[in-house]
Formats: C-alpha cells, structure tokens, sequence
C-alpha cells in the first residue's frame, strides 16, 4: 500500500474546480458532521463505509484521496488512530493534518468501557475509554465544535460561515437529544442488554441502565459461560431485564435471538429485540449530511417503542 499510494496516478476523487479545503473523515458520523460545518465552503470525503472502524484496513484507494487533502478528522479513543496513521504514511502527503475529535471531550466526561476491537487478526486492541462519543448528541456538540475551530483555523476568509453552519447544526443536535428524551420519559423499564459495548454514552445520554453485553468483541459470540452470566442477569425476578439490542452489523449474529428464547422459556415478561445502529457503517450512495439526525432517530422510535 505505501508504494501504491505514492505512485498512482489515478483519479484522487476531489473536485478539480473547488478551492476550498478538502476534508477528510475516518467514518460516517464524522461526515455528517463536517459536511454540516463546512457547508459549501469545503469539501468533505469519509474512508470508511460499509466496513466500521472495527474491522476496516486501509487500501491504496484511501492513500490516494489522503494525499489530496488538508486534513483528517478522526474519533480517537483507540477506535481509528492506527488506520488513520498508515492512510498518512501511505499517502505520502507530509501536511496532512490529523486531527483527534474525542480529545475536545473534557477527561471526566469520558466513560469507562471494555468493548475490544480488531485492527488486524494478531493484535486486538483494548481501550480503557469507551470510544462511541457520537452515539450522544450531547457529546456529538464537542466534536462539532472541534471541527468548527479546525475549519476556522484552515480557511480563515470562511470563519463566519463556519461558526454559523456549526451553530445551526448545534440547534439540531440539541432537539435531537430533546426528542430521544420526550420518546423515552415515561418509560419505566430502563434496564437494557447490549449487542456490543457501544451505548454507553448513549445509554448515559437518556437515563438508560447497561447491566450486560452480548458480544465484548463485535462479531465474537459469547461463550457458555458468558451467555449464562448474561441469563442471569436478565432473569433476575427481582429486576428481569427485557429489552436485549441487536445491531444491524451483525445480522447473522444468533446469541441474542437465542437469549431471547431462553428468556421466553424462563418466563421474563415480554423480552424483546431492538436493533440500534451504533451508526459505524454507511453505504457511501446513502450518506448525506442528513444521515446521523435521520438513523439516531430512528434507533430512539424503535427503543421507545418496545420500551414499557
């Protein structure tokens, strides 16, 4: 890949007739909220798409559009450092500018978390800060911000306009946050299973209770030992636990549908799958501006909905 991404001499996907800065991001939230900020006044390109964070691997292609940019923005945490820093190697382009979103997150807001990942199959990696900041609108505002202030700094003549764009997308943020609250107010069962560690902030965000996890490491099932752990949990007459996550990622994944059924059998009332999308993958044909707003929505209708 570092060869390839110096040598080709292929298309780099940026526009030849826009002089704005040329923005990259590592994920789909993140190109959300860039393309909100930048408006007209920037270009915004995201790597990844149908592969996550955790399991996405650089390729040439991603080396090429980086070679043509100003900068990265990138979540942090653990969750993307390492593929961004071989994308930069690889590109060749000494001025890129990587930029940490996460680091804008005060420390003592930043939540514990165990949730593992693979940037390769030799070296799993485990983070003590849970890195799924985005999946908060509150906490979605400090990335925003960070953005702003990097854009502003980049291309000074626009500096209104970003503050402007930004402050307008902040609006929509904070009534997003606001619906999910509406939604959920009266619920009074706010013990929840999740398919993976990824909703901390969001469960912290909306008064919900995490008391377990299915899969510590996406796309891993759970082991004997685990799943009873897990059962446990749920089936506990005092506090039983019905509303247990599944994520749209993984599809094929059986271990939830299974807790599901044993929940059934030992007569927890009503227990019930809700897909949340931790919103880590997009096709890039579907990803518009609009994208984070319409699909956190979405994953608060569905939890409000099965929620009693």
């Amino acid at each position: 890949m570092l060869l390839l991404g110096c040598q080709s001499k292929t298309d780099d996907n940026w526009p030849k007739d826009h002089p704005g800065p040329k923005i990259v991001v590592s994920f789909a939230p993140y190109y959300c909220f860039a393309a909100n900020v930048a408006g007209d006044d920037a270009v915004v390109r995201t790597v990844m798409t149908t592969a996550g964070p955790h399991h996405f691997n650089p390729t040439d292609r991603d080396a090429k559009l980086l070679r043509g940019a100003d900068i990265l923005f990138i979540n942090g945490l653990g969750l993307d450092e390492a593929q961004a820093e071989i994308m930069k190697r690889g590109s060749g382009n000494r001025n890129l500018r990587v930029v940490d979103l996460a680091a804008r997150i005060p420390n003592n807001l930043l939540l514990e978390g165990s949730c593992q990942h693979d940037h390769n199959a030799e070296h799993p990696h485990e983070h003590g800060k849970d890195p799924h900041v985005w999946l908060s609108p509150e906490y979605a505002i400090f990335l925003v911000e960070g953005i702003r202030d990097e854009l502003k700094e980049l291309d000074s003549a626009h500096a209104a306009d970003y503050d402007r764009h930004a402050a307008d997308y902040i609006v929509k943020l904070r009534q997003l946050n606001d619906h999910g609250m509406v939604l959920l107010k009266d619920k009074k069962d706010r013990n929840i299973v999740t398919f993976h560690d990824s909703l901390t902030y969001f469960a912290q965000t909306f008064k919900l209770n995490i008391v377990g996890v299915v899969q510590k490491k996406p796309g891993t099932e759970p082991n004997d030992k685990a799943l009873k752990k897990l059962i446990a949990l749920c089936a506990d007459e005092r506090n039983p636990v019905r509303i247990i996550t599944v994520e749209p990622q993984y599809s094929s994944s059986n271990s939830s549908r299974e807790l599901i059924k044993i929940l059934q059998h030992k007569k927890v009332p009503d227990p019930k799958l809700v897909e949340i999308d931790p919103l880590e993958t997009c096709p890039s044909d579907a990803l518009t501006p609009q994208w984070y707003e319409v699909r956190m929505r979405e994953n608060l209708e569905a939890l409000a909905r099965e929620m009693k």
